[in-house]
């Protein structure tokens, strides 16, 4: 019985030991591609979400509830975001972010940490910040394009559109009204 307990310790210790390995028909070049591109996405996707909250939070004004209800709903499909792109990371063979500071490293997202910020204000940086998310996932498209992972593709397709549709709202909640050519 002593033998069989010391085997299983010694294959624990293997398994604790041994890197992060998922097998993948990639590659390591598209395995690394891939996985770096989506992290930096994944880190965007952290930092928008916080900031997208953050302005839920502080909205004021006299359209606050329509603002402060579009903003929490976008908020909630931004989040959604997260766990499928890291997944999708460790299942090409990649690691994922691990920290706050590993997000800070790699976002292209400013953070706004202004005491208060305008409510139209508050939209059009959002607006922009989707803006800068499509088009990083634009980019890592053609990355996955060049490496024939389809299954990223796909997922970052559908992610392009639900950005789209959150610039298209952002922009037609901060237009201000025209009257009879005004």
């Amino acid at each position: 019985m002593a033998k069989k307990n010391s085997s299983t310790k010694d294959d624990l210790k293997r398994l604790r030991e041994a890197p992060l390995i998922t097998p993948t028909d990639l590659g390591a070049g598209a395995s690394k591609d891939i996985a770096g591109g989506m992290n930096g996405i994944l880190a965007d996707v952290f930092a928008l979400y916080l900031k997208t909250k953050n302005f839920h939070w502080h909205m004021s004004g006299p359209h606050f509830r329509d603002y402060h209800l579009l903003l929490d709903e976008q908020a909630d499909q931004i989040y959604a975001m997260t766990d499928p792109i890291a997944e999708r990371i460790r299942k090409v063979g990649g690691s994922t972010l691990r920290s706050i500071g590993h997000i800070a490293r790699l976002q292209r997202i400013t953070d706004n940490d202004a005491d208060y910020v305008e409510p139209l204000d508050m939209l059009a940086e959002l607006r922009e910040d989707n803006q800068t998310l499509a088009a990083r996932f634009r980019e890592v498209h053609d990355v996955c394009d060049e490496h024939r992972d389809i299954a990223t593709a796909s997922l970052i397709e559908n992610w392009i559109d639900e950005t789209e549709r959150r610039t298209w709202f952002l922009f037609e909640a901060s237009r201000r009204g025209y009257t009879n050519g005004q």
